[in-house]
């Protein structure tokens, strides 16, 4: 029997191991560890790129960043590239999304072809793939709210429930009040450990959770897959009362770092070791008055769906709905001396991943812990599989995971993860000197190596097994040249296994090496 309804849950830049049944052992993520005692916890997942757009694109077209071509943030999508909307649609599936999806739309393709933005499949194409039931990305700071014109509809809720001024997202959900009545922003980290402005039930998070049970809701007895998309807990880190003041100094969990990382460093790792943002985590005090809010974010996040899985049990949907759980990247919070993601340390390249499938096939893996290889590309074939159609494995280049959680599988789906950052948008890249297109890193991952390639620089090699803080660097080790050699040769296979022959499947391509004499066509006889 196939699966009906598909809830597909991200939260924004959150850590895998910011979460208690991931290990974390002060916060209490109560509801999303009920989902994991329902379903697998994939704990060794990974993601084709660690930074927003890039990491999106692969879940949503179940290709690598190099094979869908979105490369950074506000890179559009190709027109041609298909999204999870189209691989559903044959089984009448409404694809929608509430909240962040951080994509462009390929504007240039779509004049091209003649497409207009206001029809139908305009829309679909623009967003891309998902019907914009409540499209929001997140971080509308003044000015350039105001200098976009954009029209939120988030603030124009917000307005409507008495919240004054042109951006009530900037004013109230995203800052907070000094002592003397001064508006003090989110965006200033020193602010993260204050009260949003803003009552808790109108925040981001509880929009979002209001507006997904609108959309169930609306979409009755007809099958749906619902992207909930959450903007937290990423920045800026400011929670509403009282998730601002949940969790203290005793609750954090150690930092990640040694001096001996900053000795002789990759001098790409180096040149992100010397950004604004590593450079303010580093500080004393930073990482602390950041994982009040951010810690706090998490839990509200907890709370909220809990309220959704209640709702769903109320509609009837619980039975009928394969529930997903996951993040686009981590957050390192000062780890390695670093602030934001992009890097490949586990704190920014790792991903929780929890499956709920409710039907009895999977009950043998209910519960369970899964230590298996798995890529955020599994995800788009999973879902094709679940809902009972054919898994395109001419285009798409992950494997699904339905095998895993009916547990028919003995061996591992992959030996490695892979993953890949271009760094070309980065100033990085201008001070080292790099040309644009040499600004690369590709990573491959087994259990027990980690291989980082730059390109034009020495790589990176991490032991995992007796170095799982990734602080002993032996790229250039002597003693581990044959691992390097080992680990590149896996990464070469890796690249040149990515799917470029889109238009067909491979058993038509095969095919037609025994369709020349069926058409009459002789070459070379003699």
């Amino acid at each position: 029997m196939p699966i009906k309804n598909i809830l597909f849950i991200m939260a924004d830049q959150l850590r895998w191991d910011y979460l208690s049944c991931n290990g974390h052992p002060k916060i209490k993520t109560t509801n999303i560890d009920k989902l994991a005692k329902r379903g697998i916890n994939f704990q060794n997942s990974f993601v084709q790129s660690p930074i927003c757009g890039p990491s999106r694109a692969c879940f949503y077209t179940g290709r690598t960043v190099f094979s869908n071509g979105v490369a950074w943030n506000r890179v559009p999508l190709p027109i041609g590239e298909l999204t999870l909307n189209e691989y559903l649609k044959p089984k009448g599936i409404r694809t929608a999304v509430v909240g962040k999806t951080h994509m462009e739309p390929d504007t240039e393709g779509m004049d091209r072809l003649g497409l207009n933005k206001e029809t139908d499949i305009g829309m679909i194409i623009s967003e891309p793939g998902f019907e914009p039931f409540e499209k929001d990305d997140g971080l509308h700071p003044n000015p350039s709210y105001l200098e976009r014109k954009q029209i939120l509809n988030y603030n124009k809720w917000l307005k409507k429930l008495g919240y004054d001024g042109s951006n009530p997202w900037n004013d109230y959900a995203n800052s907070a009040m000094g002592e003397n009545g001064e508006l003090l922003s989110g965006w200033n980290l020193r602010n993260s450990n204050l009260p949003a402005r803003i009552k808790e039930e109108h925040s981001e998070t509880a929009y979002m959770t209001m507006r997904a049970k609108e959309f169930i809701k609306e979409t009755g007895s007809n099958p749906w897959c619902l992207h909930l998309s959450f903007i937290k807990p990423h920045w800026p880190y400011i929670a509403p009362d009282p998730y601002h003041r949940i969790y203290g100094n005793d609750d954090f969990l150690p930092i990640v770092r040694d001096q001996k990382e900053k000795e002789k460093p990759n001098p790409v790792y180096k040149m992100f070791m010397e950004e604004d943002v590593a450079i303010t985590f580093s500080q004393q005090g930073t990482r602390e008055t950041v994982l009040t809010g951010y810690m706090g974010l998490i839990k509200q996040i907890d709370d909220h769906l809990g309220d959704l899985f209640n709702f769903l049990d109320e509609q009837g949907k619980t039975d009928e709905t394969m529930i997903v759980f996951t993040s686009d990247h981590g957050d390192y919070l000062g780890d390695h001396w670093l602030g934001e993601k992009e890097l490949f340390h586990e704190a920014s390249v790792k991903i929780p991943l929890i499956i709920v499938d409710p039907r009895k096939s999977a009950d043998k893996t209910r519960g369970q812990i899964s230590q298996q290889l798995v890529e955020s590309i599994d995800l788009l074939p999973t879902f094709i599989e679940a809902v009972d159609l054919q898994v395109p494995t001419g285009r798409l280049e992950g494997h699904s995971l339905m095998p895993i959680i009916n547990n028919e599988i003995e061996n591992n789906l992959r030996n490695t993860v892979f993953s890949e950052l271009d760094y070309g948008c980065y100033p990085v890249s201008d001070k080292l000197n790099i040309n644009v297109n040499d600004a690369r890193i590709f990573m491959i991952r087994n259990h027990k190596w980690k291989y980082i390639y730059y390109k034009g620089f020495d790589a990176q090699l991490f032991d995992l097994e007796n170095d799982p803080n990734e602080f002993n660097d032996l790229g250039t080790s002597s003693t581990h040249s044959d691992i390097r050699k080992t680990m590149k040769d896996l990464l070469l296979d890796r690249l040149i296994s990515r799917k470029n022959r889109v238009t067909q499947e491979d058993d038509v391509y095969a095919e037609m090496k025994r369709d020349d004499n069926k058409k009459g066509i002789i070459i070379g006889r003699w």
